[in-house]
This record gives C-alpha cells, sequence and structure tokens, in this order.
C-alpha cells in the first residue's frame, strides 16, 4: 500500500543519526531505499535549475553539475514532462538524448540514471536523480520505493521553505546545497540587456560555456564582473 510505504520511509528518515544536515540525510535515504548508487536533488524554477539542494557522493554531484551546466539530463527531463525519465543503460539507450550530458556521465561511471520528478499538487519544485555503476531497470518495488521517496522529498521542501523569508531559499536547504547564484545574477543581466526571458538567457550562457570549452559558473563570472557581454551578434570581451 502506498500510505504504508511512505510510513516506512518516513521511519527510516526519522531513525537516521548523525550530525549532518537534514537535507544530506534525506538524499542519503533516496539512494539507499532505492538501492541506488547515489542520489541527487534538483531544484528548478520554470524551466531553469536553480540548483542542487544535496548529493551522496562525487559523481551523484558531477551529475548534478552537468545537468545545471548544460540544461540536460534526467532531473531536467523529468520535470519539464513531469513524469519518471528511466534510462536503465546509459552507454546504450534505446533512442538517443543528452549528446552532452552522457558522455562525462558514463567516463564517471554512471551507468543507469532515473529522475523523478518533486511536486505537490500543482507545484514543482524540481526533480529527484538516481543513479548506478551498473546497468538494469529498476524492479517495480524499486520503482515504487523512488515514487514514494520522491513525493517525501517534495514535501519536506515546502515544508523546510514554509518559514523562509520571502524570495529567499531557506537555509536548511541551502545548508548542502549547490546554489551557484552568480549564474542566476548573469543570467538576469543577459536578460535585461537583450530583452529576452531568464530561461533564453541561461541557452545563451550555456551555449557560450559549452562552445568555448569552459565552465558555466566561470562565464557567469566574467557576464557579472563585466568582462564579458554577450550580445546579438557575436560574444566579445571588455578587456580586449
Amino acid at each position: 500500500m502506498p500510505g504504508e510505504r511512505r510510513l516506512r520511509i518516513l521511519s527510516r528518515l526519522v531513525a537516521i543519526e548523525g550530525s549532518e544536515p537534514d537535507t544530506a540525510r534525506l538524499c542519503q535515504l533516496c539512494a539507499d531505499v532505492t538501492e541506488m548508487s547515489g542520489a541527487g536533488i534538483m531544484l528548478m524554477s520554470g524551466d531553469v535549475p536553480r540548483g542542487s539542494v544535496c548529493t551522496t557522493n562525487d559523481v551523484s554531484a558531477l551529475i548534478e553539475q552537468l545537468q545545471y551546466d548544460l540544461g540536460e539530463g534526467p532531473c531536467v527531463d523529468a520535470y519539464n514532462e513531469d513524469r519518471p525519465v528511466l534510462e536503465p543503460d546509459l552507454a546504450h539507450p534505446h533512442a538517443l538524448r543528452w549528446l552532452a550530458f552522457a558522455q562525462p556521465a558514463i567516463a564517471a561511471g554512471v551507468r543507469a540514471v532515473f529522475g523523478f520528478p518533486l511536486q505537490v499538487g500543482s507545484v514543482r519544485l524540481g526533480a529527484l536523480n538516481l543513479y548506478r555503476d551498473r546497468t538494469g531497470a529498476l524492479s517495480d518495488e524499486q520503482h515504487a520505493d523512488a515514487l514514494a521517496v520522491a513525493d517525501v522529498v517534495a514535501q519536506a521542501v515546502l515544508v523546510l521553505q514554509a518559514n523562509a523569508p520571502e524570495g529567499q531559499l531557506a537555509a536548511e536547504l541551502e545548508a548542502t546545497g549547490n546554489f551557484q547564484y552568480v549564474v542566476h545574477q548573469a543570467s538576469g543581466m543577459i536578460a535585461a540587456q537583450l530583452d529576452v526571458t531568464l530561461a533564453q538567457a541561461m541557452i545563451r550562457l550555456r551555449a557560450h560555456a559549452f562552445g568555448n570549452g569552459r565552465p558555466l559558473v566561470e562565464v557567469a563570472g566574467d557576464v557579472v564582473g563585466r568582462r564579458l557581454r554577450l550580445g546579438a551578434g557575436p560574444d566579445w570581451d571588455v578587456d580586449t
């Protein structure tokens, strides 16, 4: 029964001991309950990733960072399509997708990835990412557990965010998170300069970073520091 499954997961969360923030324990619980190699929780707003709340290890952190930098991957699709996105064999998928994301993830040891949307009613919050270091589909039990932990995560995010100041992220969500605010600041500047939406500005920023082989946060820092201006035509460096 779904209710019994959810109660079992909550009981395991309460039983976890340690000095880590609640979000870190929640992230580890997602991996443990579903028997995955690792997990990550990504928040999104509109169609733009805000950042990672938590990850369980270096590989899951890389998965989150790749999705944030490239704007593609299981979490992005799960959020945008409002459904679980399952890839049991990242190296040999049935249909080609995530052309920029797949190869560096595979190189890091990822063999299967699964994204589950985080949603409470009509409120969409982001997505839960699960990965495994071997290929294979989720069992029916694992799939049901993943849906249940995604529901628990979504509820927890809402509870933590409820008392945060308006327009700010709750301190508990930031405690183990990776929210690269310079990227959001740069997107806002580009949107104003080009008179485009934030989503379009983020695409422009990502395209420049990818095309020049540079980290997204580094390019964003140059935009915010006014060392780089992304225009409607060719981009140009302010210092040159």
